[in-house]
């Protein structure tokens, strides 16, 4: 089993975590190709992810399968946008932490 790490991604996890529950149990490259063809900002960071999960564990991506997809909260950048009369109103821009998992396909699931 191996896995790789992604910190501080500029994305809300919410829309990432969407995602991550549909790839989840996939084979590796079956995932990698299906998220190629999903319209999300998440699905290209989460693809580059799993990529490098697989390539952690020195297994080809067919004998890879994703054993858990795990979206955490991250820090939230505070800033602010100019109003009326010189008031300024508040913009949380927030991030995200994306660990996948990956382990080795057995011979008795094949």
């Amino acid at each position: 089993m191996a896995r790789a790490i992604l910190k501080f991604v500029r994305i809300a996890p919410l829309k990432a975590r969407l995602i991550a529950k549909q790839i989840q149990g996939m084979n590796a490259e079956y995932a990698i190709a299906s998220l190629e063809f999903t319209p999300n900002k998440a699905a290209k960071i989460i693809s580059k992810v799993i990529a490098s999960a697989v390539s952690n564990s020195s297994l080809e991506p067919v004998d890879a399968i994703i054993k858990s997809a795990r979206v955490d909260r991250g820090p939230v950048l505070k800033r602010f946008t100019p109003r009326a009369r010189g008031s300024a109103s508040p913009k949380h821009k927030p991030t995200a932490h994306i660990m996948i998992e990956v382990e080795s396909v057995s011979k008795g699931d094949k």
